[in-house]
């Protein structure tokens, strides 16, 4: 059986992951929506940096063709034998191992520099393994290489007119860094191997994610791993140990070699972290944890009237607008509910570009005539709104000045979460205002919107507004866009309701 290096990078993911996708693909999750758009974007990217090579000979295949796949080795070989100064999306398979090269750029005779083409910022630990195995292959095809290097998206570029294929791309050399990996990459060549030679499925415990030592983001790789477990395991618990708040490979291997399944009977030595700590008590005995003093005392910061506000934005590797860089957020709508006075009626303005040209300047506009210049800005994760604004401003600074009085205006509604003075069970040990919402105003629910996520958001309003599709669902997607970011706010008018209820009762 060929092993690719899409398959080998899924294997350092998880051993049983890439037995599924040979052997069950029905139980690995479907490329969503969103998926796709992050992989449409790292082919725009892709795009300008191969505009750096000229005379390039692009091989590739067509996606709705299999054969073209199937003859690429016979095109790359061509290629070589002919002396192509730069080959583009060449494939070669050597021992049973097969991988796709983004860019292989001859140096002389039978010397080659490999360049990968990421959409990241930079280049990253796992690219590292990904081109360790186009390495071996490539040398087990005879060919000599001398550079190693990643082509990825330069943060600090900013878009000034047309975009600047030179300028947009950046390049880091890793060289060294794969080649030590090149005795690691053939025994895991090897583990990969065996899983597939076997009849069954590896063990899928998550604590073999990071038994191949590939680097992993905060708890990134959990979810990702419960997104799959669930489909073999549906009935999943859910104060399972798997939903503990950041686990690590290593003590999810613990409490299953000792028996654990729920959160509330793990010992306390295993729990490793304070919020992994309150979770289990929490559970355990089921009660919640509120400090009314700490609270009371936060409360008592804000001033009338109270605003609660919130963004969506847009980001992408290939700025859309003069000034914007790289995979900044820069907002399109906002949704703001109104508190006057403690015993007002809540109101509720927002604004939501609807045109193809950049939105910051409507959005400032209306920003400045729905905010007032005084009383308490409520927000869910503060750094976020504000790092949006300083962005803005630096963007404008004609409205350095208003958008640094908001910053200064804003509160973070999280905070009783986030430090674990409110603590519930079933925030999951989580501040998540989608955590938390379900908890103190269970009547509401994201659940029942066509638009219930902010990626979607972004996805949707890029798509519709700039990219001009879904024109005969324009007007139904940007009514969801409202219902989601006007939910947003409206839960934490709620949650600072019941706030108010619990703690000065």
């Amino acid at each position: 059986m060929t092993l690719s290096k899409s398959d080998y990078m899924l294997f350092l993911r998880h051993p049983a992951w890439l037995w599924l996708k040979k052997f069950d693909k029905s139980k690995l999750p479907p490329i969503d929506a969103n998926l796709q758009a992050m992989f449409d974007a790292g082919h725009e990217f892709e795009s300008y940096a191969e505009q750096l090579f000229s005379n390039a000979v692009k091989v590739g295949f067509d996606i709705k063709n299999f054969n073209t796949y199937k003859t690429m080795p016979t095109r790359t070989k061509q290629a070589v034998d002919s002396d192509t100064l730069v080959i583009l999306q060449g494939r070669f398979e050597e021992d049973g191992l097969t991988c796709i090269v983004d860019i292989l750029h001859r140096v002389q005779g039978n010397d080659f520099d490999l360049i990968e083409i990421k959409s990241s910022t930079k280049a990253k630990p796992e690219h590292e393994y990904d081109l360790a195995f186009q390495v071996l292959v490539l040398e087990k095809a005879g060919l000599s290489i001398r550079s190693i290097s990643v082509i990825h998206a330069n943060k600090e570029y900013v878009k000034d007119g047309e975009i600047d294929p030179s300028g947009i791309a950046g390049k880091t050399d890793v060289t060294d860094e794969v080649r030590a990996l090149a005795s690691t990459t053939l025994l895991q060549i090897d583990m990969a191997r065996n899983a597939l030679s076997n009849g069954s499925m590896p063990e899928i415990s998550p604590r073999y994610v990071n038994q191949l030592n590939i680097p992993r983001v905060g708890s990134q790789w959990m979810q990702e791993w419960l997104n799959i477990h669930r489909s073999l395991k549906p009935n999943l618990d859910k104060y399972s140990i798997y939903n503990l708040s950041y686990p690590s490979s290593e003590q999810i291997g613990q409490l299953e070699d000792q028996g654990v399944e729920l959160i509330g009977d793990i010992p306390e030595q295993l729990a490793l972290r304070v919020k992994q700590k309150v979770q289990i008590q929490t559970i355990r005995d089921d009660k919640r944890i509120i400090d009314k003093d700490k609270i009371r005392s936060f409360l008592d910061t804000f001033t009338y009237p109270l605003y609660f506000f919130d963004y969506e934005t847009f980001s992408s590797v290939i700025p859309f607008f003069d000034g914007c860089r790289p995979y900044d957020d820069y907002p399109f709508q906002y949704s703001l509910h109104i508190l006057e006075s403690s015993d007002s009626e809540l109101k509720h303005v927002e604004y939501l570009h609807n045109e193809n040209s950049n939105p910051i300047p409507g959005l400032i506009k209306q920003l400045k005539h729905d905010i007032g210049d005084s009383g308490t800005i409520l927000t869910w994760n503060m750094s976020y709104e504000k790092s949006c604004n300083d962005r803005m401003a630096e963007f404008y600074p004609e409205h350095k000045e208003f958008l640094a009085s908001v910053n200064d205006r804003i509160e973070d509604l999280m905070t009783p979460f986030a430090k674990m003075w409110f603590f519930d069970k079933d925030f999951m040990g989580s501040a998540s205002v989608k955590k938390v919402m379900p908890v103190l105003a269970p009547e509401l629910s994201y659940e029942e919107l066509n638009v219930g996520d902010g990626l979607l958001a972004r996805r949707q309003w890029t798509e519709t507004v700039l990219e001009d599709k879904n024109k005969f669902k324009r007007t139904e997607i940007m009514y969801d866009l409202s219902k989601y970011c006007t939910l947003d706010t409206f839960a934490m008018a709620r949650i600072l309701e019941e706030l108010k209820l619990i703690i000065f009762s």
